[in-house]
């Protein structure tokens, strides 16, 4: 089943990664194994589930980190010492057997368990003591592909903050510009509330003028015509 999970990382979620990655160090195993088991639980890709851990959440177990590494040295030690230490026959003794005998048996004993001793010690300076690490090809080649996903993914997003960055510019501009529209508009609205004003002063006063004028008696005013063709007035 693919792994489309994609969603903001929860508080939980980063408590499972930080406990899996933790108890893998312990045990000698790889984080790159940690990332995958969290993975599978989580429904994510082991890429992602790497990505969170050395961005975000590696920085808060910095100390619990070296804790687990401490352990895990410990737990090898452990294990050596265990592997190393030699268990010497069971020497049972016969009913009748003499006092030298027995001695001898006793010294033999004795000097092998020395020499074990001695020897260990002796490897032990002789063969410093070495981090083992449990890296395999395939796990490496794993995490150099991690990281070609990574960078492409870093890439891609700055290509992605540049266009973003552009578009910021042109809708600015485009914002300005509309403000500046806004403002001239305004500015006509205005003047064209003035010029009606004055027009409908205009208008009243005429209309005034108008009724003023029917109110007086009006008289006709009379033509003729002269010998040119012309008209007068005449006289009244």
């Amino acid at each position: 089943m693919a792994k489309v999970r994609q969603d903001a990382w929860s508080h939980e979620d980063d408590l499972l990664l930080a406990e899996t990655v933790l108890r893998h160090i312990r045990e000698g195993s790889t984080q790159l194994t940690a990332f995958d088991e969290v993975g599978d639980k989580l429904n994510r890709t082991s890429a992602a589930c790497g990505f969170r851990w050395n961005a975000e959440v590696r920085q808060n177990y910095e100390q619990a980190v070296q804790i687990a590494k401490k352990q895990r040295k410990d737990r090898k030690r452990a294990i050596a010492k265990q592997s190393n230490v030699y268990t010497p026959p069971v020497v049972r003794e016969p009913e009748q057997q003499d006092t030298e005998k027995t001695r001898s048996i006793e010294d033999e004993v004795y000097s092998l368990l020395n020499w074990s001793s001695n020897h260990k010690q002796v490897k032990q300076k002789e063969e410093p003591k070495q981090e083992e690490y449990s890296l395999n090809l395939e796990q490496v080649i794993r995490y150099l592909q991690y990281l070609k996903k990574e960078q492409k993914l870093a890439q891609s997003s700055q290509v992605n903050h540049q266009k973003l960055v552009q578009e910021n510019e042109m809708l600015q501009q485009q914002l300005e510009t509309e403000q500046k529209r806004a403002k001239q508009l305004e500015n006509e609205l205005k003047t064209m509330k003035e010029d009606y004003q004055a027009f409908m002063q205009i208008v009243e006063r005429a209309r005034k003028m108008v009724v003023f004028d029917e109110e007086e008696p009006r008289t006709i005013p009379k033509f003729r015509m002269d010998k040119n063709g012309n008209l007068e007035q005449v006289a009244k």
